[in-house]
C-alpha cells in the first residue's frame, strides 16, 4: 500500500523553523492525510508539537563526528516514507526508502526571500508564508505572566526582543532602556506596557529595557519556551526586537513588527508580511555597518512609523 509518512527534517534554530513553516500546509497538499514526523533542533521541539499532522517529534541534538545524524537515521531507517523533505541538505534523504526526496542545496539561493525560495523548493504554486500553531497550554503559560500584570494597569503591550544569538546581531543593551524612556515619553504610548520576550539567558540584554519601564514593565524573558513566547507575543499590539526567531514569530502571528538589523541580509531574513518593517544600519541592499550604527533615535522613529501606520496616528493619540 502507498505510505502517507513524510519526515521533515528542519533547522536547529527558531526563525528558520518559523521562515519554512509553510512547507507544513503543502505537505498536506502533496500528501493527502500525511503522517509528519518532524526532526529539528532542541529550542524549536515545541513550535511543532501542536501543528496539523504531526505524528512525532525527534529532537536533534549535535554531537561530535555528526553523531546525531546516525541517531536520526536509526530512528527513521525502518520506516518507508512516501517524501523526504530536509532543508538542511544532508545525506540523510538518500539512505532511506523514499517515494520522493526534496533536499536543500545552495543552489536555491538566488537572492530571493527565504521564503519564495522554500516555496520554490517544494514547487508550490503560491508562497508558503510562516505560521503559528499556538495551543492552549502555550496561551494558559502566557496568561499566566501577562494578565497579573495587567490587572492593576491594564494598557497596549509593546513586546520587545532584546536578543539574538549570532554576533553582530544584538542592538547593544543599554540602547533598549534608552529606547523605553524614549517611548514613555511619547504621548502616543501612554499607558502602554513594555514586555521583553526571551529565553533563560537572556536576562542581562533585557534587564536595561526592563529597568527603564520600571513598573509598566511586563518580565517574560525565561518565562516559558518557543510556543509559549509566542502566545505572549501574540498577546501585543506591536513588536521590536533583534533580527531573531521571536521577530520571525510576531510577524507570523500578524503583529506591527519592526525587525533591527545590522551587517545580515535584512532583503533575505527580513520580517515576513504587510505590517512588518525594518531598521538596518546598512539601509541600502549590499551594503554593510554593523548594528552599533543604529542609533535609538532612528529606531524611535521607526517605531512611531509602524504605530501610526498600523495602531493610528499622532491626532488619534491625543486626547
Amino acid at each position: 500500500m502507498p505510505s502517507n509518512k513524510v519526515l521533515f527534517v528542519t533547522s536547529n534554530r527558531i526563525g528558520d523553523c518559523v521562515i519554512s513553516s509553510g512547507i507544513l500546509r503543502e505537505i498536506a497538499r502533496q500528501v493527502p492525510g500525511a503522517q509528519i514526523t518532524v526532526a529539528c533542533g532542541r529550542p524549536p521541539a515545541p513550535f511543532f508539537r501542536s501543528a496539523p499532522g504531526i505524528e512525532r517529534v525527534i529532537v536533534l541534538d549535535k554531537k561530535k563526528a555528526a553523531g546525531h545524524w546516525l541517531d536520526l537515521w536509526l530512528q527513521v531507517v525502518g520506516t518507508h516514507w512516501a517524501l523526504v523533505i530536509d532543508i538542511r541538505g544532508s545525506a540523510l534523504a538518500y539512505l532511506l526508502n523514499a517515494d520522493r526526496r526534496i533536499v536543500y542545496n545552495r543552489r536555491w539561493e538566488t537572492g530571493l526571500p527565504k521564503v519564495e525560495m522554500i516555496s520554490r523548493l517544494m514547487g508550490a504554486p503560491t508562497p508558503l508564508e510562516p505560521e503559528l500553531f499556538i495551543d492552549d497550554r502555550a496561551r494558559a503559560e502566557a496568561a499566566a505572566v501577562i494578565d497579573p500584570a495587567l490587572s492593576p494597569a491594564p494598557g497596549p503591550i509593546m513586546a520587545l526582543a532584546p536578543i539574538a544569538h549570532q554576533p553582530g546581531k544584538s542592538w547593544p543593551a543599554d540602547r533598549w532602556g534608552e529606547l523605553v524612556q524614549m517611548l514613555k515619553a511619547e504621548p502616543r504610548f501612554a499607558g502602554w506596557r513594555f514586555m521583553p520576550v526571551g529565553g533563560p539567558g537572556d536576562r542581562p540584554p533585557a534587564t536595561p529595557a526592563l529597568q527603564a519601564a520600571g513598573p509598566l514593565a511586563i518580565d517574560f524573558v525565561g518565562q516559558g519556551d518557543i510556543l509559549a513566547s509566542a502566545a505572549a507575543i501574540d498577546r501585543a499590539a506591536l513588536f521590536v526586537g533583534n533580527d531573531s526567531g521571536l521577530m520571525h514569530v510576531a510577524a507570523a502571528a500578524g503583529r506591527p513588527t519592526l525587525g533591527l538589523f545590522g551587517p545580515t541580509e535584512w532583503w533575505l531574513y527580513g520580517p515576513r508580511g504587510p505590517r512588518t518593517s525594518i531598521a538596518a544600519s546598512n539601509p541600502v541592499r549590499g551594503e554593510f555597518a554593523p548594528i552599533e550604527a543604529l542609533t535609538t533615535q532612528r529606531v524611535f522613529e521607526a517605531v512611531i512609523a509602524l504605530h501610526d501606520v498600523w495602531i493610528g496616528s499622532a491626532d488619534a493619540a491625543k486626547p
